[in-house]
């Protein structure tokens, strides 16, 4: 009888203490929980940057997952803000004007994720524009040209724009605005332009104030190339009604009766202004018999040609003899010689038979 009592007595031991370690193995989920809330400091105006705290937890988080969000301007309807996950600073843009911002962070641990927000911003207030591409100016920079204004890209959403043409001094400096062409984007170039360069002037502007930004000067304003100067540094690109011109000699100062080689150096331009390559210069001294005629010659980059005359036995025509002129013609390869662009000029070296 007692052996069954004991027996008894060890199974009810046995299933009270099989019951309390089940209950001490039995383990109570605690995910984190926020302690004091996260927290964003920082001016809340567009292009100012926001930075978030996480708050304090307890729990011990292992990991956090943090957003921006944007909020309706009474800091409700919170909508994660794309491309800021993880993010601790918020940098403001245009679309957060008239909205409130939050910083929402979610901390976990083996048991979950608990998430917790900051109290929302202060409205965010807009920013005047900003000019993210210059104006600029395109046309031909001459009297009597019409050119173009174009007003660049801004942000900030601006809401009216304002423009002015600016005449500046030849290095693009000293703009004053042009009377009458306020608001337009065309500007027909004056003769009082010339020798000055021009500016696109824009004042863009929304509810935050104006912001203003200018082109970059135009060349110095000059007077139109005549027709016929399409490539006018080269004797190629030169068309009727412009012509060549003869425009340099250079020269011995002095021949003499020991001179017997004269070398002579031509500069060609032409009606289009500026050095002309490429064009065939003849030379020949007047009367003949004095110095050989040498081939023609075409001339340089910078518009001169060399040519080498030979003394024959014509020189000196006298014993009085002061000058020798010289009949020289500039042409265009494979043009008449007696028409197309072609220029002819006398020009004259000194002689001075006793020296």
């Amino acid at each position: 009888m007692n052996t069954a009592r004991y027996l008894i007595s060890l199974a009810l031991g046995a299933a009270v203490l099989g019951v309390g370690g089940g209950a001490v193995s039995a383990a109570t989920t605690a995910r984190p929980a926020n302690q004091t809330p996260p927290t964003v400091s920082g001016n809340a105006a567009v292009g100012s940057v926001l930075q978030g705290t996480l708050g304090t937890w307890s729990g011990n988080p292992t990991d956090y997952n943090t957003w921006w969000q944007r909020c309706n301007s009474n800091g409700g309807s919170c909508n994660n803000i794309r491309g800021t996950g993880g993010q601790r600073s918020y940098r403001l843009v245009d679309a957060d004007a008239g909205h409130r911002i939050r910083f929402d962070v979610g901390a976990a641990n083996a048991d979950g994720r608990t998430w917790a927000a900051s109290v929302p911003t202060a409205v965010v207030t807009g920013a005047a524009p900003v000019n993210t591409k210059p104006p600029t100016v395109s046309g031909s920079p001459v009297i009597g040209a019409t050119l173009t204004g174009d007003r660049g890209a801004w942000s900030g959403h601006p809401t009216d724009f304002n423009t002015w043409w600016q005449r500046c001094d030849s290095h693009g400096a000293g703009c004053a605005n042009i009377s009458g062409s306020g608001g337009h984007a065309k500007y027909k170039v004056a003769s009082v332009d010339a020798g000055m360069t021009l500016r696109y002037a824009v004042g863009a502007a929304n509810n935050q104030g104006r912001t203003w930004a200018y082109s970059a000067p135009t060349a110095v304003i000059g007077t139109p190339r005549p027709g016929g100067c399409s490539n006018p540094s080269n004797v190629s690109g030169i068309t009727a009604p412009a012509r060549l011109v003869l425009n340099g000699i250079q020269s011995p100062s002095v021949v003499t009766r020991q001179t017997s080689t004269l070398i002579l150096r031509f500069h060609v331009s032409s009606t289009c202004g500026g050095n002309v390559a490429g064009a065939l210069v003849y030379v020949t001294a007047v009367p003949y018999e004095q110095f050989s005629i040498p081939p023609e010659k075409a001339s340089g980059s910078d518009g001169w040609v060399e040519v080498e005359l030979q003394r024959l036995s014509g020189f000196p025509v006298s014993s009085r003899q002061q000058l020798i002129a010289l009949f020289v013609r500039a042409r265009k390869p494979g043009e008449n010689l007696l028409a197309g662009i072609s220029t002819r000029r006398l020009f004259s070296v000194h002689v001075n038979l006793r020296a």
